[in-house]
């Protein structure tokens, strides 16, 4: 708020300063001490309260009504007032209250793109196929591309900056900005100059744009193989359901162990990602939720379909999230042995609430924590066995491979 008060101040005294220059031929030896004496202006430069009434501010809180008599002047007396669009100045005004918060998670969704975030997340949609984020610095980074997709073929790679989208920089916009020209209709062609982790120079990447599938249960082993290996994109309405599923097939043909790949999975519902823990765990804590002066214990409930299987989990760096609760959650109960990187450290419970404008505001109203109180947010969780590398490939295989090492020896206990 002080920042978006600062900034109005700072455009309004320039708009005065700017109309006081002197005129010719007036006389230079007034009394007035300023640098621009009154009788040289064409208005009074000392401060007065505006004259006139600039209309209701009925119901604006009090540490708001300058923005809004701000509003009003440069509304009736800027020269350029007939060309102002007030859905600039609200989104504006919005964006100001939302950077004085300092929380990358709280962000402001315009109306025209609502409807990317509205997209529900057991459905389909058309685009290049990949998970993206906004980091603090600005950039649209990508976090995965989802299996199979266009932006996988043609050689998009997790952590890969997006720095322009046909040419265009998208530098500096919201996320869902940046996704929105980054989406469009099946056959499309969208160039983005991308640069990858490691290489200093970009490069301009084309990626022709299909219907984007969202399965987000892959079975990734042989059908009846001894170890199960299930990865899971992100948890949607029907994760849970495809989930048992799978794994119902795969315990009636015999599976002795699991690998539960939860890398690059952003996140999502988080009721779906208590329902999968479930059937993991048969009693215990799942999450401590903090909000404001209120804490809530999430407990586990009894009757999972695989409560004594051996299990090994694996997430890196971009596991955010749901992820993050399902790791610390199997890590805090003893339930599974954990391979792989730190996770990314998104531990907020965001809510979305509409606005009369057509837009919304996601935003922060509490934290989550493990079992252990160990919190997620800024920090992540760190694995029992650590697998790192720069190149990625290389390292998607080390932690796969250690994986099926770790359950082996599991089973032979």
């Amino acid at each position: 708020m002080a920042r978006l008060m600062t900034f109005i101040f700072a455009f309004l005294c320039f708009t005065v300063i700017a109309a006081c220059s002197s005129e010719p031929g007036e006389d230079s030896s007034s009394t007035d001490t300023s640098e621009y004496g009154e009788a040289s202006a064409p208005y009074p430069i000392t401060s007065q309260h505006a004259e006139g009434d600039l209309g209701s501010s009925q119901g604006t809180p009090k540490e708001l009504e300058s923005i809004w008599e701000a509003w009003a002047l440069l509304n009736r007396e800027h020269i350029d007032r007939a060309s102002f669009d007030p859905e600039v100045f609200e989104e504006s005004a919005i964006k100001g209250l939302i950077d004085a918060v300092e929380d990358t998670h709280t962000s402001y969704v315009d109306p025209l793109v609502l409807e990317i975030e509205q997209t529900d997340l057991s459905g389909q949609f058309e685009g290049i196929g990949a998970h993206v984020r906004r980091r603090e610095d600005g950039m649209i980074q990508i976090i995965s591309p989802i299996e199979g997709g266009p932006a996988e073929a043609a050689g998009i790679l997790a952590g890969d900056i997006i720095l322009a989208v046909d040419g265009e920089s998208i530098e500096g916009l919201e996320l869902l900005e940046a996704v929105s020209k980054i989406r469009g209709p099946k056959g499309s062609t969208v160039s983005l100059t991308v640069k990858h982790i490691g290489q200093l120079e970009s490069v301009v990447i084309d990626v022709l744009r299909d219907v984007i599938a969202l399965p987000s249960v892959l079975l990734r082993s042989d059908p009846g193989a001894d170890i199960t290996h299930i990865r899971i994109t992100e948890f949607k309405g029907d994760t849970p359901t495809r989930l048992f599923e799978i794994l119902n097939t795969e315990l009636e043909s015999g599976s002795k162990g699991l690998i539960l790949d939860l890398r690059s999975n952003p996140g999502g519902y988080l009721q779906q990602v208590f329902d999968i823990a479930n059937m993991f765990l048969d009693e215990g804590v799942i999450l401590l939720e903090e909000r404001q002066n209120e804490k809530v214990t999430w407990q586990a409930s009894p009757g999972g379909i695989a409560i004594e299987l051996p299990m090994v989990l694996l997430v890196n760096k971009y596991s955010a999230s749901g992820s993050e609760i399902l790791m610390g959650a199997f890590q805090d109960n003893g339930r599974a042995r954990v391979i792989g990187e730190q996770t990314f450290g998104k531990g907020t419970v965001n809510v979305f609430r509409k606005l009369s404008n057509g837009g919304g505001l996601y935003m922060s109203v509490g934290r989550w924590y493990t079992p252990n109180q160990r919190p997620i947010e800024g920090e992540g969780l760190v694995p029992d066995i650590s697998i790192t590398s720069r190149d990625s490939q290389e390292a998607d295989i080390k932690q796969v491979d250690a994986a099926y090492e770790e359950l082996k020896k599991i089973l032979q206990k």
